[in-house]
């Protein structure tokens, strides 16, 4: 019998597969070919021939320190250990013997005398390895009592707030430590002591909570017995049955099995079959699940008159038919551009899709708009202009062939772990780094990087820092010419290269504009240039700026100047927020493109959605969410849905956005909590969590994932159901039995999506767009042959400098970023015991600016800017540069955006978070916009729970 080498396989196979030359040999007589380089463990259980083991695992290298994977191999001495041999050809390998028998049943007897016998009552019972290999090996009894030395009364840490360690139950298989220095990368554990003496310890033997600990959970994954526990199955139970779903915080889009007991889900388990994380996970996708059933989910419709009016909770009928009939009377009296509509990122595919055609479609206008306004549009203009096509050009996976990593305005490790864990594996090995940031960021401080670089320029001044990069690469010959002549457009080129060559943009001109040194700047131009393979990731820090789709353009610039496109290792990369932030934006919901970003003026795409949608489209652009604000202001816009978005926190100038909601006859705001916009709502839909629907989300490599529902809407509906009913009853039938039949219209009409189905994608797993007749499984590494628009057009970009600058009344520049445990505006997180590690927004401030104005760490400090004030507290931290003050922006009441202004980019009108001139003072009290939203806040909350309070005791919702 021949066995075959299945890359497919996601069991756990005891080491990480290979894909070397085939390799031709025998276990237990059975005749296997498996690629050079393979263990024998692998090969065995390739061949269905199971080896008891411990340490090893699929996702870890080799360690062998079990000795359960004892083999013989014909012609070698002793019993080498599987896990850590080699296949080689004509190998001859015996697993099972009374001799291996004898051995396997000694070392487990070692283990089990040195760990509680309370197998009944123990939480891991039914998963526990441990248990397992004892069955396995036939242990029936343990010779050694415990009335010797053990460790059976070892002190437990739960100090975490989501797992437990308990050391009594190790057995020192390390395997908890190499995934915290493999997969994670954060070296948080060790093994202390040495002999019997030895233990795992966090940091220099402190609680999980005081060490490095990430909570990713990786070593509660790879832990094989209960040694580390999830608190919820200690809690509940092991799970009795699991759904594969993808996780709906940031744009990785991780896959995980909702692991389910009835109708609950008792754990979230990294899926090992999962494209883009592969079987790893972070602290909120893995833990911080719970928010989903928390009691302050909105599970009842209610409407008023006013926002100064309680609640009232009512029917669906009655909510649906609510909402129509204002909708429609404002039309009917301040004309069909007076309403519109905001999708959300964080709802799927199917029903962002939904809501823009009930704009076009129902409303018969183009007023969509959604989050991807306020932080990636310029991604999607400066690549569509550049490269043709709005979206990142490689898998995640890419970064593992990358020699040179430049990281510009990003912070993966805090705002993507998972794919930053992948990156610091790539540094590990060897690539050398580049980070362009205002701040030093964690990638910065990877164990074993053996080149890291940090270009810490002055927040807006990118786009001086990459015509710098740019001129480098022009002026000292380091242009891939090659490529450029058969890839890109030559007038276009050489128009750039003219540009770009002038000394005005050398480092030594830019360098009193950015500040950074000259010398830093050639250098890393230089290895960024001569890399074999080099690669550019950004975030925020590029697209949140009034400069934001220059930057853009700029990037891709220099990535075509090297060639560094259309292949593995290389590209451009956006990290997306929000994990459907991409998916938003390919659905259509900008008001000038319609899903598959077919301009609304394009006659040809028009029509083809006008005969399936049976209605005429507006051929002219909507409003952008900054002008639909100024318009309710100016009262020519008086209403507006919003599905899943928090615009009062998340937008700047945040008093500006509440007085244009205030000035709306009628809001329409469907989410699962009473958000911050919903305060000033009149009317509040129930919205669904993603554990209650099904669905497709798309993450920042294109990659479409499945979401499936694991229980019911708590709300009774869906979010698709529910923007169906509200187009229904405004006189346009929508009619989709299942998210299924949406996607299959998403199909007949995206270009992009033409391959993409349901059935294919719970085939193949995923799918990264374009998947269409020429790419029927999808497209990973995009402009490997051509561009969209043919030839890659180089593009003039201008340094402009910002109106927000540093000056004597506001001499310190502010800019924003996300942490670890908290997720955007924190409605998710906060309702989370995620809560122990941010439970509120500091300001982070050099020690030589905190010197001069007096200030200490824990001080209250205000914050003014030109658009406001709010209050903070002071961290001081030298991660910071001088005259540059950071914060988060997670918590509602700290007013992080009271203080940014309504500065945006050129292009897009996305807000420039990332520069707003504040100073800074100590105080003693909150300020004045603070006192107002607690006293908006408590009554708002009070409206709400007299609407509950209304209720008859006992009584069902309507």
């Amino acid at each position: 019998m021949i066995q075959q080498f299945d890359p497919q396989q996601t069991r756990d196979l005891g080491t990480p597969a290979q894909d070397g030359p085939p390799v031709d040999l025998e276990i237990d007589g059975v005749a296997i070919t498996v690629p050079e380089g393979t263990s024998v463990l692998r090969a065995a259980a390739l061949a269905d021939i199971n080896i008891p083991k411990l340490c090893a695992s699929d996702s870890l290298e080799p360690f062998g320190s079990c000795r359960l994977c004892a083999v013989q191999v014909e012609g070698k001495r002793g019993t080498p250990a599987a896990c850590t041999t080699t296949v080689t050809a004509g190998m001859r390998v015996t697993t099972q013997n009374e001799r291996l028998a004898r051995l396997r049943r000694n070392v487990m007897e070692l283990y089990i005398s040195d760990h509680p016998l309370d197998c009944l009552t123990c939480p891991a019972n039914g998963d526990c390895e441990l248990q397992d290999m004892a069955g396995a090996v036939g242990l029936r009894e343990v010779r050694y009592g415990f009335d010797g030395e053990n460790h059976i009364s070892a002190e437990q840490d739960h100090s975490n707030p989501y797992f437990s360690f308990d050391p009594s139950r190790c057995i020192l298989c390390s395997r908890c430590v190499r995934a915290c220095d493999e997969i994670q990368g954060t070296f948080a554990l060790t093994i202390d002591g040495r002999g019997f003496d030895s233990r795992i310890t966090a940091g220099q033997d402190d609680a999980f909570m005081d060490s490095d600990c990430v909570s990713c959970g990786a070593c509660v994954q790879a832990c094989p017995t209960s040694t580390l526990m999830e608190k919820s199955v200690i809690e509940q139970g092991q799970p009795e049955h699991s759904v594969i779903t993808t996780c709906a915080y940031c744009g990785v889009g991780c896959s995980f099995e909702a692991q389910m007991k009835g109708d609950k889900v008792v754990r979230m388990v990294p899926y090992k079959g999962g494209d883009a994380n592969h079987g790893h996970s972070c602290v909120k996708g893995r833990f911080a699940f719970g928010y989903a059933t928390h009691p302050d989910r909105i599970t009842t419709p209610m409407i008023r008159d006013s926002i100064d009016q309680p609640w009232r909770e009512v029917s669906w009928e009655e909510a649906i038919g609510f909402a129509a009939e204002r909708l429609k009377a404002t039309q009917a009296q301040y004309g069909r551009e007076s309403i519109g509509g905001i999708t959300s990122s964080r709802c799927t595919n199917e029903e962002t899709y939904l809501v823009q055609k009930l704009v076009r479609a129902t409303f018969g206008n183009n007023n969509t708009d959604t989050c991807a306004r306020v932080c990636h549009s310029p991604t999607g203009y400066g690549l569509k202009t550049t490269l043709g096509e709005s979206a990142g050009t490689q898998t995640f996976d890419s970064v593992m062939k990358a020699d040179a990593i430049i990281v510009i305005g990003a912070n993966p490790t805090d705002a993507h772990p998972v794919f930053g864990s992948l990156m610091r594996r790539r540094l590990r090995e060897g690539a050398r780094l580049i980070v362009a940031d205002p701040r030093r960021i964690d990638l910065l401080n990877t164990p074993h990087l053996k080149d890291g670089q940090h270009l810490p320029l002055r927040p807006g001044t990118n786009v001086a820092l990459v015509n710098a990069l740019a001129h480098v690469v022009v002026d000292e010959g380091l242009g891939d010419h090659d490529f450029i002549a058969a890839r890109c457009d030559t007038p276009a080129y050489q128009a750039w290269r003219q540009f770009i060559a002038d000394t005005r943009h050398s480092p030594e001109a830019t360098a009193d504009i950015t500040g950074v040194p000259a010398v830093d700047v050639r250098h890393a131009a230089r290895t960024y240039a001569n890399a074999g393979n080099g690669a550019i990731y950004y975030g925020l820090g590029v697209t949140e700026h009034s400069q934001g789709s220059t930057m853009v353009m700029g990037i891709a610039n220099l990535a075509m100047a090297t060639g560094n496109l259309g292949r593995e290792g290389v590209g451009v990369n956006p990290l997306r927020g929000q994990n459907n932030v991409q998916g938003s934006c390919d659905m259509g919901s900008f008001p000038h493109e319609l899903p598959g970003y077919q301009h609304v003026a394009d006659t040809t795409a028009r029509e083809r959605f006008e005969a399936e949608w049976g209605t005429p489209i507006d051929d002219e652009p909507g409003l952008r969410i900054p002008n639909m604000f100024d318009a309710a202001i100016d009262g020519s816009f008086k209403a507006l849905y919003v599905q899943g978005e928090d615009i009062a926190q998340s937008d700047p100038n945040t008093q500006h956005v509440e007085r244009a909601l205030s000035s709306l006859d009628c809001l329409i705001v469907q989410d699962i909590f009473l958000n911050e916009t919903a305060k000033y709502a009149h009317v509040l839909l129930p919205g669904s969590s993603f554990l209650e629907k099904d669905g497709t989300f798309t993450n920042a490599e294109r990659r479409i994932n499945r979401v499936r529902k694991v229980m019911e809407p708590l709300g009774g509906k869906a979010d698709w159901e529910v923007t169906l009913e509200l187009s229904h009853a405004m006189g346009y039938p929508m009619d989709y039995a299942h998210p299924s039949e949406i996607m299959d219209e998403i199909a007949r009409l995206t270009p992009s999506f033409a391959g993409v189905s349901y059935a294919k994608l719970d085939e193949q797993g995923s799918l990264q767009w374009p998947c269409n007749a020429e790419y029927p499984l999808g497209m990973p590494t995009m402009h490997e042959v051509d561009f969209p628009i043919g030839r890659g057009r180089f593009t003039i970009t201008e340094y402009m400098a910002t109106e927000e600058r540093a000056s004597r009344r506001f001499p310190l520049l502010l800019t924003t970023g996300r942490i670890l445990s908290q997720y955007n505006v924190g409605a998710q997180t906060r309702r989370t015991n995620n809560q122990v590690w941010h439970d509120e927004d500091i300001l982070d401030l050099h020690p030589s600016d905190a010197e001069v104005r007096g200030i200490k760490d824990g001080d209250w400090l205000g914050i003014t800017s030109r658009a406001g004030h709010t209050v903070l507290r002071a961290r001081l931290s030298e991660r910071m540069q001088p005259g540059v003050v950071y914060t988060t922006f997670h918590h509602p009441d700290s007013g992080a955006n009271v203080i940014t202004t309504d500065s945006s980019d050129w292009a897009t009108n996305c807000p420039e978070y990332k520069v707003t001139a504040v100073q800074v003072e100590k105080v003693s009290r909150p300020s004045a916009w603070q006192e107002r939203f607690k006293d908006f806040d408590r009554r708002q909350q009070k409206h709400l729970a007299t609407a509950r309070s209304d209720r008859p005791a006992g009584a069902a919702a309507p």
